[in-house]
Formats: structure tokens, C-alpha cells, sequence
């Protein structure tokens, strides 16, 4: 009798044992392919993974990679731009930081009132303008660390840039407000460098904004018949404010625009800006990069003041090229070197600052008539298309929005005539 009880406990220790291994294989199964199936379950829909994993897409008949999302205290792995042949594409490529909006909008005549559906469908305008100490953490540190520069921080180590980014102070106040007697209007005057200023005698027109613009080599001196003489916002980047003095001395240009009073808005660029913005906010000369104990703050002829001084957003920056300037060449081998043009950048900072935007000095249809710069008077050089802007498309778009009444694109009627930009 004991014997079979025996025979019969020894039966069911075996027949316990083979269904305990059969469970811990089909588990361990099970969880090795639990990332295939949600993809297969849900058709390979990205957005459904967002929260699991770290999606990249290297845009058509691309290989789908994905691996668990990192623990948000700590960053990501680095990405490299040599890992795609041509831009990325992420679930969370257009999705942008969003800010209350800085005024009231009590301006009849503002291009917020537009009816355009192209620009209104495109246009975000309480999009974030600025980055700051208190806009950047772990999660948003992962998050811009998928795109390249200057739309974010690919390749760059945390350790380096982000001690950069907890200097920069957070604007106190919006960059422009209404003047007195403007009926709650901001007006603008975005200035570019081109030669369809040369003779335009606009320089007055262009002084009677309540604010104008300007960027790279903004020479005013001698110049102020064709572009007047008034800078209260510069766009700039470390690149542009240091080559333009050597580069625009034979045509007198001194120092970068340094009018009392003035903002500066900085386009950080890459990892030499990053350079530049440590020792221009602490006052010390640059330890290291391409300009290796230079003092920042002396191109700014004594105007530099932290409470003047802006920098842009990677997030505002990748929505102007997603939205308005998304050229071919992105998907071209040479991707990761497109940007549009700092002027580009100059009018849709204007376009969400200002209530109406006059443009002088841009890229027009007839651009061969002209020279490169407004300031070439005897040596006229041509038009040179670098393959990291896409001025085509610029010049497009400048025109597109010329019609829709977004903005007014200053043109030329005669070699001597300017022809003055029509009211909104």
C-alpha cells in the first residue's frame, strides 16, 4: 500500500515539475517579443509605442528601430548624425513647447487676425520663443536630443552644454511691447543685407517703425539713406557677430549694431555657441573651441545686459523649418548642414512679436538685377547659393506671404524706384 502511494506522489512531482517549466518558457517567450507584438497589434502605429520606446524613423523604407526609452533622471545615449542618411523623422517631430500668450492682442491691423489658411493652419503664436534656465530639464533634454543642430542637441554631451543652458536668465518681459499712441499695434522693420536696397532710399521709411531688425553684417554708416540707422533687435550667432568684423571692414563696418537700449537674440548654432554663451554670461574670456580666449562681451560695445539679452528656442526654431521651410535637402545626403538663413529666422521672430511686419532687403524674383549686398557699390558680386540655406524657398515663401497680406515684401518698380510696401 505505501508503495503505491509512493509510485502515485512521485507521478505528480513529475507532472508539477514539466507544467512549472512550461510556464516559465512561455513567459520569458512572451517578453522577449512583447515589443513585436504591440507593433503587429497595432499595424506598426509609432505613436502608440511613444510611451515604451524611443522611435526612429530614417524616413522611407526605413528600418524601424526601437529600444526602451531611458529612466528620465538620467540622459539618453548619444545619437549621430552619420546613423542617417537623411533627416529623421520622430512621432514628436512637430510637437512644440507652447507659452501663454505675452499681451493682450488688441490690434486690428495684427497678421494674428489673418484669414490666410495656410498661414493660420502652419502657425503656432504663443509658440516658446526662448530658451532659458527653467525650460530645461531631463525629459526635455532627451527629447531635443534627437534632433541636430541648431533645432536641438544631437551629438552633444549633457555634461557640456547643459551648465550653458542653467546661465541663461528668463526674459522678465516680452521682447517688444506697443509704444504709446500705437492703438495697442507693434510695428516692424526686418532688414536684410540685400543689394535690392542699393539706391532705394528707404532708409526713413524704415526708421519710422516702432522697432526694426537686423542681423549678420547690419553696416549702417554711410548706408543710412538706403537702411536707415535704427537697430533695436539684432539676430545674431557667435559665427556672425566675430566673421562679419573682418570680412565687412573694407566696407566700414566697425562693430555689430549697438544702439542704446538694444536687445540682442541669439541663434545658438552649435556647440561653439554654447562656447561663447559661458563666457559672455559669466564675463570671461572663452576656454576653449574656435574662439579660444576671446571676451564675448566686447563685440557688444558696451550694450550687452542680461535683461536684453534672448536666446532662441530649438523648438521655435525646428517649427520654422517644419512648418514654412521644409526643403528637399533634407532628405538629401548633406541633411544635417540645412538651417534656413538667420534673416529667415530674424521675420518669424518679428512674425510673432509684431502685429505687422514690412521686410526690406530680401530675396526677391527678380534678384539677378541686384547685387549679393546693399552695400557693394562698386565691386557687385552675385548671389552665391550655399548649400546649407535654401534661398529659393525662402524667396517663395517671402512672396507667399507678400500676397496673403502676412507680411510686406519691400520690391523694387525701377533701378531707382522702391516701390512701398502696401498697408495690411
Amino acid at each position: 500500500m505505501s508503495f503505491q502511494v509512493f509510485k502515485i506522489f512521485v507521478f505528480l512531482l513529475f507532472v508539477s515539475a514539466i507544467s512549472i517549466t512550461c510556464l516559465i518558457t512561455w513567459g520569458h517567450t512572451s517578453n522577449s517579443h512583447r515589443g513585436t507584438h504591440l507593433m503587429n497589434k497595432n499595424g506598426g502605429n509609432r505613436s502608440s509605442l511613444e510611451n515604451h520606446f524611443t522611435v526612429l524613423d530614417k524616413g522611407e523604407n526605413a528600418t524601424l528601430v526601437t529600444e526602451p526609452k531611458p529612466k528620465p533622471e538620467t540622459p539618453m545615449p548619444l545619437l549621430y548624425k552619420k546613423m542617417f542618411e537623411k533627416a529623421p523623422v520622430w512621432d514628436f517631430d512637430d510637437v512644440y513647447n507652447q507659452d501663454a500668450p505675452p499681451r493682450p492682442a488688441t490690434c486690428a491691423q495684427s497678421l494674428r487676425n489673418s484669414k490666410d489658411e495656410f498661414f493660420m493652419k502652419a502657425f503656432l503664436p504663443n509658440v516658446r520663443l526662448f530658451l532659458h534656465k527653467d525650460s530645461i530639464n531631463m525629459s526635455e533634454w532627451n527629447r531635443l536630443s534627437h534632433f541636430n543642430n541648431p533645432f536641438g542637441f544631437m551629438e552633444y554631451k549633457y555634461e557640456e552644454v547643459v551648465p550653458v543652458l542653467k546661465l541663461i536668465p528668463k526674459p522678465k518681459e516680452p521682447l517688444l511691447s506697443p509704444k504709446p499712441g500705437s492703438n495697442g499695434c507693434v510695428r516692424c522693420a526686418v532688414v536684410g543685407t540685400g543689394g535690392i536696397l542699393n539706391g532705394s532710399k528707404m532708409g526713413a521709411e524704415i526708421d519710422a517703425h516702432d522697432y526694426v531688425f537686423r542681423m549678420n553684417g547690419a553696416i549702417t554708416q554711410g548706408f543710412e539713406e538706403d537702411v536707415g540707422n535704427r537697430t533695436s533687435v539684432y539676430v545674431h550667432t557667435a559665427h556672425s557677430i566675430t566673421t562679419t568684423l573682418y570680412l565687412l571692414k573694407k566696407y566700414g563696418y566697425q562693430a555689430a549694431p549697438h544702439d542704446e537700449g538694444i536687445k540682442y537674440v541669439m541663434i545658438p548654432e552649435g556647440q561653439r555657441d554654447y562656447n561663447w554663451l559661458n563666457g559672455l554670461l559669466k564675463g570671461e574670456k572663452i576656454t576653449k573651441g574656435p574662439y579660444h580666449n576671446k571676451e564675448p562681451r566686447k563685440f557688444y560695445s558696451g550694450q550687452f545686459n542680461e535683461t536684453r539679452f534672448y536666446v532662441l528656442h530649438q523648438d521655435f526654431l525646428r517649427y520654422v523649418k517644419n512648418r514654412f521651410l521644409k526643403s528637399k535637402n533634407l532628405n538629401r545626403r548633406y541633411w544635417a548642414i540645412f538651417r534656413p538663413t538667420n534673416g529667415a529666422f530674424a521675420i518669424f521672430l518679428a512674425l510673432h512679436t509684431c502685429d505687422t511686419v514690412d521686410a526690406y532687403g530680401f530675396m526677391t524674383n527678380d534678384y539677378m538685377k541686384y547685387p549679393n549686398y546693399y552695400y557693394e557699390r562698386e565691386t557687385k558680386t552675385k548671389v552665391i547659393f550655399y548649400t546649407n540655406h535654401d534661398y529659393i524657398l525662402e524667396k517663395d515663401l517671402w512672396h507667399k506671404l507678400h500676397n496673403s497680406t502676412i507680411l510686406n515684401l519691400y520690391q523694387r518698380t525701377s533701378e531707382t524706384e522702391g516701390e512701398k510696401p502696401a498697408p495690411p
